[in-house]
């Protein structure tokens, strides 16, 4: 699924050998590090990463895990916080670790019309509850996005994809945003974090083939950097963020300050970079994860459930095309409105040699 490109310079061989052995004695690919050493012992880069290690996970040995293009982000030990009204907080008694993996693309097109995207959620918690879903989660509807930079203005991407929709949302940076956020004049600094933060809200459900409600989980993933934003067509195209750091409007409107003063050495590098370039800081490598609500409604059940794909028509026993779920017997419906939580947006994930498409 991988080959070298020109700034990568591990071969495919040794990113192949990183493998797990399946249930069912088929070898897979998992995590391995954005670097490795070759057999003389020198160090070489791959060219992009899958974010945290899992093996600092409580939950590591829990479960199993495959790779390609696929992000993870783990958090142990999490007091859950309580809403509280009129606004606030208050920690609860109950602490939770937290294990998840999504296939987050922001370096294609993709995502403008797709929303149908792998997502495997992992949560333990002190009281008993715990979860092990594998779906294809919808975030929010396809053939469009939101605006990232107001949450509310729909752009429509084409009628390609005919695909179930969800309560979720892909928030992703356009044009506009650039043009409103970026592009400052002199004596301003440009807001990147307004101008490209894409976030994806997800709203994920386990039900029966009767439609009773099993489980419910909502994380969001955010990145602050993303390698490519929309343009403001109909429908969109693909945009290189990199781009922008040589972009002037009228009146010299143009990215001030942060990525892009690092990426034009303060305006000494009049030649953009390649959107691929290892220089480039719009590498998708800035994450952060919210964990906000999860709900487990199983007193009583079996701990296996199987169901399609995206997490529907579960039963008791497999079915052809069945993925298997994991719950607790138990029900944390008792459990009040929690708080989201954010972590990640502080772990250096920007490895030497890792660069977009990552």
């Amino acid at each position: 699924m991988w080959s070298p490109g020109r700034y990568d310079t591990c071969p495919k061989r040794l990113h192949d050998s990183f493998v797990v052995r399946g249930p069912d004695g088929k070898l897979y690919p998992t995590w391995h590090p954005p670097r490795a050493r070759l057999p003389n012992g020198e160090w070489c880069t791959f060219g992009h990463e899958h974010g945290r290690d899992p093996r600092g996970s409580r939950l590591y040995g829990w479960r199993h895990e495959d790779h390609v293009s696929h992000k993870i982000e783990w958090q142990n030990d999490v007091p859950l916080e309580r809403s509280l009204p009129g606004g606030g907080r208050r920690r609860t008694s109950v602490r939770c670790d937290f294990l998840v993996k999504i296939h987050q693309g922001t370096h294609s097109a993709d995502a403008f019309g797709n929303n149908l995207h792998e997502l495997i959620y992992a949560v333990r918690c002190s009281d008993g509850t715990a979860l092990i879903a594998t779906l294809l989660s919808a975030f929010g509807a396809p053939n469009q996005f939101v605006r990232a930079c107001d949450k509310r203005t729909v752009i429509a991407a084409g009628p390609a994809f005919a695909q179930p929709a969800s309560g979720g949302a892909r928030l992703i940076p356009d044009a506009s945003c650039v043009r409103r956020y970026l592009l400052v004049p002199a004596g301003r600094f440009s807001d990147f974090s307004r101008a490209l933060y894409e976030d994806w809200l997800s709203a994920n459900y386990l039900r029966t083939l009767g439609g009773r409600l099993l489980a419910y989980f909502d994380p969001h993933f955010a990145v602050f950097n993303p390698s490519r934003y929309a343009s403001s067509d109909a429908p969109p195209e693909l945009e290189r963020s990199i781009a922008t750091c040589w972009l002037t409007e009228a009146g010299d409107q143009r990215a001030r300050g942060g990525a892009c003063d690092a990426a034009t050495r303060y305006g000494a590098r009049t030649t953009p970079l390649p959107f691929d370039s290892p220089e480039s800081p719009f590498d998708g490598t800035h994450r952060e994860v919210y964990f906000n609500q999860t709900l487990v409604d199983n007193a009583g059940g079996p701990v296996h459930w199987w169901t399609d794909p995206f997490g529907g028509h579960a039963r008791r026993q497999p079915f052809p095309g069945a993925i298997r779920q994991y719950l607790a017997p138990r029900s944390n419906r008792s459990w009040p409105t929690l708080e989201s939580q954010a972590f990640g947006a502080r772990r250096p994930y920007d490895a030497p040699g890792v660069h977009a498409p990552n």
